[in-house]
């Protein structure tokens, strides 16, 4: 039997902890993971294009405990009720090959990319940040605003989106959260919407290289959490902003955000730094008040390997909701897989010799 975390599940899972202490304890989770990054064996994701979206498989290992995800992003999706992101993977026993955990990730994935988003900006924002401007108030929005509250002390959040009823619900979501402590100010524009922003996340969806910030809309010592450009083609950042002087990009794993993310727009030697160099101060997040910041995120396997080993643990330690499937045969004898079948082909083996 292998353990399984459903839909419902997920929803225990994260309704007892409550959703910014689920993501504190997975931030925690994630930056461990990192910290020992020459443990994992590491490859860019396998995608299959094509011109509506994306399926891709994420794997990642570290020699003991094998994940991989299934992912999809298919941005008209929701045209006829669609998500546009949907997710599973799985957890396994690297020694003995079988499977531990099959588990949703399409809630677990905003989870984490939440938490990850703001792992990487308690060291590359600055200190004093307090207001964000949130560009794309779809389905990822709400754990993105959840997270740097709970993790960074943002107090203002800044919202714009295209379209006028996803920010509706988003502002909905925020209210129901009762953060007394949140001032949620709606603009006309994305133009508005960082002014006076210290921090600017991104999540849009549409699959195209887009112009969602321009070159004026970045002032000095702003931190940009550039979540949206997750594919070949997707884009939200303006290529000047990338090559401005005082910018500092951080990336998740250098060989796939080339392909994927917001450097995909510059030359293949336009210099980065790995995540993990920050975690482990090995190279700084921000050099001073004045440098602009860029996490150009597109998601990494290693933060779902983190997700799943964390799901496995809670969901052994939230007890009265745990559930198995029989994924796998139970064996007398492991040489005898037929014997699995046998049982049920006798009836009917009975029943062609009768008619024979």
């Amino acid at each position: 039997m292998v353990d399984y975390i459903g839909i419902e599940r997920i929803r225990q899972l994260v309704a007892r902890r409550g959703a910014a202490r689920f993501i504190e304890e997975l931030t925690s989770e994630i930056e461990a993971d990192f910290l020992r990054w020459n443990e994992f064996d590491k490859s860019a994701r396998h995608a299959t294009h094509s011109t509506v979206g994306v399926i891709e498989l994420m794997p990642a290992s570290d020699g003991r405990l094998y994940a991989f995800k299934y992912v999809n992003g298919h941005p008209k999706n929701t045209a006829v009720g669609l998500l546009t992101v949907t997710a599973f993977g799985v957890l396994a026993d690297v020694h003995t090959g079988y499977p531990l955990l099959l588990s949703e990730l399409t809630l677990t994935t905003a989870l984490r990319t939440a938490a990850t988003s703001a792992l990487a900006a308690r060291r590359m924002a600055r200190a004093d940040s307090r207001v964000m401007a949130l560009i794309g108030n779809g389905a990822q929005s709400e754990f993105q605003a959840i997270a740097f509250h709970s993790l960074l002390g943002i107090r203002g959040l800044r919202l714009y989106d295209t379209d006028a009823g996803a920010t509706d619900k988003l502002e909905r979501n925020l209210a129901r959260l009762a953060l007394s402590d949140l001032e949620v100010v709606r603009c006309a524009s994305s133009a508005a919407a960082v002014q006076g922003a210290d921090i600017i996340t991104t999540v849009t969806a549409d699959k195209r290289n887009a112009t969602i910030l321009t070159p004026e809309m970045i002032t000095g010592g702003v931190h940009v959490n550039a979540v949206g450009g997750d594919c070949p083609g997707k884009t939200e950042l303006h290529p000047d902003i990338l090559s401005r002087a005082d910018v500092r990009v951080v990336v998740e794993y250098g060989p796939q955000t080339r392909i994927e993310g917001e450097i995909q727009q510059m030359p293949a030697d336009f210099p980065v730094i790995e995540l993990a160099q920050v975690l482990a101060g090995r190279a700084p997040g921000r050099a001073g008040d004045r440098e602009v910041t860029i996490f150009d995120s597109v998601g990494f396997a290693l933060e779902d390997f983190s997700a799943l080993r964390y799901l496995l643990r809670i969901h052994h330690e939230e007890r009265g909701g745990e559930q198995q499937i029989d994924l796998l045969p139970d064996l007398e004898d492991p040489k005898d897989l037929f014997g699995v079948l046998a049982g049920e082909l006798e009836p009917f083996a009975a029943q062609r010799g009768v008619a024979a």
